[in-house]
């Protein structure tokens, strides 16, 4: 079958609108129409270089849908089912999964190769070039060809266009907060970085009951936002809030420090590191490039402080449970999801979106197909 995809060829250039072949699903596999696909900035990480996938590579790794068409083995939906993909694949049987920690499956192996598990492509051009798919989703497709394992099945009442924000970047955000960072009723938080991911942090740290929540972000509209979704204070640089904060704990620090900028480096690190206070956590869930060193901090401060830094993905949350419960609490009224969407777009205006994020105008863009 054929499907429009937005595709990149290489860092540094913009997505192409191209024409694809695509096989229907095998053995384990599902066929998916999507409805629509988040604007994550870890897409940008693949265009600007910083994270490097193997090119040429369908983008979007944040989508819902309706699923057209199961193989052989499918068990897990059935045709007409509303999804949401999750952007890291859980299995339910290898170590991580069987022990609650499907974010950390290993099928996401392959999630920047583009393939599929078994190593093999499902996507190429009029001239046999194969194409991989971000996360193995690629949800900046028409329709994609992707494994069971990479699909949660949602309820038919919710709205897809608003639905597909839980497959990254509200998990990660509020899983940030609720999961990594620990944070509990009474704490103070510090989060640097109020974008698609670091909104829901605020959001998951208020969910916890958390008694002062500062962010820091250099723009006024994200400051904005920050505080419409339940932060207590908002700053536009590191040292002003770090200044408050000191007043607000009566010099004891943050419990949590959560890193959430588009791109994470060594400053944004230290800063986080001097806020918390003994037995404080730093939490870092924006990327960088991998080549790039950017934990720098004093040991000795880890270890009279008694502090902790660590990494998570997908907020150490659990997909096939979180985007389901997340949906839930969303539809209870207990959690903002149309809140965050600024823009949409068509397939495409993809370049025009993500242009508009650099710009600092869009909390969340979301393709509509």
């Amino acid at each position: 079958m054929k499907t429009k995809a937005a595709v990149l060829f290489e860092p540094h250039k913009p997505f192409e609108i191209i024409e694809l072949d695509m096989d229907g699903p095998g053995p384990g596999e599902v066929l998916i129409k999507y409805v629509a696909a988040g604007l994550c900035h870890s897409d940008l990480h693949l265009l600007d270089g910083d994270l490097p996938p193997r090119f040429p590579i369908v983008g979007g790794h944040e989508g819902s849908g309706i699923i057209e068409e199961v193989g052989p083995g499918v068990t897990k939906v059935k045709p007409g089912d509303h999804v949401v993909c999750s952007f890291i694949p859980n299995c339910g049987t290898c170590r991580y999964c069987s022990t609650g920690r499907q974010n950390l499956c290993d099928m996401g192996a392959t999630i920047l190769e583009g393939c599929m598990p078994d190593g093999t492509f499902r996507r190429r051009d009029s001239k046999g070039t194969e194409f991989g798919a971000m996360c193995m989703l690629g949800t900046f497709s028409e329709r994609a060809t992707i494994s069971q394992h990479s699909v949660v099945k949602i309820d038919d009442w919710l709205p897809l266009e608003t639905a597909v924000l839980v497959g990254c970047g509200v998990p990660s955000g509020w899983g940030t907060a609720v999961y990594a960072g620990g944070v509990r009723a009474g704490d103070s938080v510090i989060i640097y970085g109020i974008g698609g991911l670091g909104i829901n942090a605020v959001q998951g740290a208020v969910h916890s009951g958390a008694k002062h929540v500062l962010v820091v972000d250099p723009l006024e509209f994200k400051r904005n936002q920050a505080l419409k979704f339940g932060a207590t204070h908002a700053f536009a640089d590191a040292a002003s809030a770090q200044e408050k904060l000191t007043e607000l704990t009566w010099g004891q620090g943050a419990d949590q420090a959560l890193i959430l900028v588009g791109t994470v480096d060594e400053e944004v690190v230290q800063a986080a590191t001097a806020a918390i206070g003994k037995g404080g956590t730093v939490v870092i869930t924006g990327l960088a490039d991998p080549e790039k060193l950017t934990v720098h901090v004093s040991g000795t401060d880890l270890t009279l402080n008694q502090k902790t830094i660590k990494g998570t993905l997908f907020g150490s949350a659990n997909p096939q449970y979180d985007i389901v419960r997340l949906l839930r609490l969303y539809d209870a009224g207990q959690l903002k999801l149309d809140e965050l969407i600024t823009s949409t777009y068509s397939l495409e205006q993809v370049n025009e979106g993500y242009q508009d994020l650099r710009d600092g105008k869009n909390m969340r863009g979301v393709i509509h197909f």
